[in-house]
């Protein structure tokens, strides 16, 4: 593959396929990832994202097709591949005997990077995720969230133009991983990021475009935004009402709509599509229906990857 739209394509996979003994682990899988772009894979466990990213880092050789990164093609030019990238796999390839500083400066020695420049490089990585007060301790006393975050920064040592974050925040407690996640918004923009995770909500508010891989194939692909209008044209409103009566939730079924009521909680639930806020507002009101709140209900992720795969995330 030549460097074709090398200027605004960071990432182009064509007809990418891997093997492994008969099993098909990626299945001809065919994409374009923009620079700057923060790029989220979803999928669940053996769908393939995994050996795609090691595909992509020169560590995998595939069955067949072909990748390339910054306009370098992965097989005849791994070498010039591998200068622009920074790996963060899913199992940290930290050195716990060593300490941070230790940890940073063997990759760094790795990239050839000038030892005045790599000290540098290593502050300011260590204060941005908050271990720099922490940066002579053994590694092996750090959390699991100080290990991520360690993981993480040693894949910006050298600068990358490109980051793979491979399940980043896996096995890690709210508030450990709300700091990673904070940590890649910041990022946002400034690399061309492709991330897998199992954390639909975050990679809903975080991701340009997201990719869901089931089976070895893309099945779908586009922004958050784009991929929970394709599962749904309808509308759900959620209203928590006084004086609810039977007569009134019949009114709106004569609207075409489709409303009930939540055993659960209550609340009125109204659907339909191209709701009309202030049409059904009004009704309410002069049914003498007292209104606390109303909100629109917005799919999700979840949602999207559910009704496409037929499977949790975590399937």
């Amino acid at each position: 593959m030549s460097k074709l739209n090398s200027n605004t394509l960071a990432i182009q996979i064509f007809a990418l396929t891997k093997r492994f003994d008969g099993l098909m682990a990626v299945d001809s899988i065919s994409l374009e990832i923009r620079r700057g772009e923060l790029f989220s894979l979803l999928g669940p466990n053996g769908a393939g994202k995994t050996t795609t990213i090691n595909i992509l880092c020169c560590l995998l050789k595939p069955t067949s097709g072909t990748a390339s990164i910054m306009g370098y093609d992965i097989m005849k030019e791994p070498f010039r591949v591998k200068e622009l990238i920074g790996v963060a796999p899913q199992e940290t390839t930290i050195s716990e005997h060593l300490n941070s500083w230790e940890n940073l400066s063997l990759i760094g020695r790795v990239h050839r990077i000038d030892s005045k420049e790599l000290r540098k490089r290593s502050e300011e990585l260590l204060e941005t995720v908050g271990l720099l007060e922490r940066a002579k301790d053994r590694v092996g006393k750090f959390s699991g969230g100080m290990k991520r975050r360690l993981n993480l920064i040693m894949a910006l040592v050298p600068d990358p133009e490109i980051l793979f974050l491979d399940e980043p925040t896996l096995g890690l407690d709210p508030q450990s991983r709300r700091a990673i996640w904070d940590y890649i918004a910041e990022l946002k923009g400034k690399k061309t990021i492709l991330l897998t995770t199992h954390y639909l909500e975050e990679a809903d508010v975080l991701s340009d475009r997201v990719g869901i891989i089931d089976e070895g194939k893309i099945v779908a692909l586009g922004t958050p935004d784009e991929l929970k209008k394709k599962i749904s044209d309808t509308n759900t409103m959620i209203i928590s009402a006084e004086n609810l009566s039977a007569e009134a939730i019949d009114g709106l079924r004569t609207m075409d709509r489709y409303a009930e009521v939540d055993s659960a909680s209550g609340n009125l639930r109204v659907s339909g599509k191209d709701l009309n806020f202030r049409e059904i507002m009004d009704y309410l009101h002069s049914q003498g229906i007292v209104v606390r709140s109303a909100a629109l209900e917005q799919p999700t992720l979840e949602d999207v990857f559910l009704q496409i795969t037929g499977k949790e995330l975590r399937e």
